[in-house]
């Protein structure tokens, strides 16, 4: 009797956690017919543009070059409803190449729209170059930026492959194919081919910086030589407009050009509808189990009881 006993509580308290998911799928789905609503209300859905308001860009981690982020850029360029574009950074930097095509993205909504820069807790190297197209760069007084420049590494492990014994045959068609490699040091001739590539970016980015902050070039040089700045300091020489985050970007927005605070932000998405549901189905998920603290057996005893 006992055993019987401990079974039907078992088989209630499984089923009072089957009614919760049951529940929890009802809500899934009216959240996802909300999502896909919202896409005629943000601008980048596939329905249609909805009311004014302004867009915001966040740029986060690495910076690589994203072919579905600069289509949404691209659409909110062309999108009447976006006011205005808030690009908000948290990134250590990225690729060159990735770090321009986001710049190069920003800058044609800039000709078009105001565009204003928020630092977070770190816009460096790529990260401070997506800031460059910004009328208005703001940070923190504690933000890490700058570090404009250019860094090329490679290994070599030669030492180590002459203590184990193995060579590296290379054939090449000249003689800096292989520059750099790691099976070997780089030669006079590969060092000074490389070390010209990275000037060249460089003064790419020197650029960037002189046209997007107004700057004379040598004030720029003078800067450019890898180092990072506070906020704090990146506006005592010039690299930034203002200690300030998102309430005074918006501030500045209605001030300067026109853009009612009340208007409301929202997120420039590069995931479809459906991946947007599915990532909330998959949290959802994980705080339930988290929450329920189901375990192993639970989940074995919940596949009895949908099977």
């Amino acid at each position: 009797m006992a055993l019987e006993a401990d079974l039907l509580i078992d088989r209630r308290r499984l089923k009072r956690r089957l009614a919760l998911w049951r529940a929890a799928a009802v809500l899934l789905l009216a959240a996802g017919a909300a999502l896909l609503g919202r896409g005629s209300a943000d601008g980048f859905g596939e329905l249609g543009t909805g009311g004014q308001h302004v867009a915001r860009l966040a740029v986060s981690g690495v910076i690589a070059e994203d072919r579905r982020l600069l289509e949404a850029l691209e659409k909110a360029r062309k999108d009447a409803a976006v006011r205005a574009v808030l690009v908000a950074i948290d990134s250590p930097g990225g690729s060159v190449g990735g770090g321009e095509a986001l710049h190069a993205a920003l800058l044609r909504i800039a000709a078009d729209k105001p565009v204003v820069a928020v630092m977070r807790g770190t816009a460096a190297s790529a990260g401070y170059m997506a800031a460059l197209p910004a009328a208005r760069i703001f940070a923190r007084e504690a933000t890490v930026t700058g570090s404009i420049g250019v860094l090329l590494q490679t290994p070599d492990a030669s030492g180590l492959l002459d203590r184990l014994g193995v060579r590296v045959e290379t054939i090449v068609s000249g003689v800096l194919k292989d520059q750099p490699s790691p099976f070997h040091p780089l030669s006079p001739e590969g060092r000074a081919a490389l070390e010209r590539v990275v000037r060249d970016l460089h003064d790419q980015f020197v650029a960037m910086v002189v046209r997007g902050r107004g700057m004379a070039e040598a004030e720029v040089r003078a800067l450019a030589d890898g180092r990072v700045f506070t906020g704090r300091q990146a506006l005592a020489v010039g690299l930034v407009d203002a200690i300030g985050g998102e309430p005074e970007a918006r501030a500045w927005l209605a001030a300067a050009r026109g853009v009612p605070t009340r208007l409301p932000v929202r997120d420039i998405e590069t995931r479809g509808p459906a991946e947007r549901l599915l990532g909330a189905a998959w949290s959802g998920f994980v705080k339930s189990v988290i929450s329920e603290g189901l375990g192993v057996d639970g989940f074995r005893a919940l596949w009895q009881v949908w099977r």
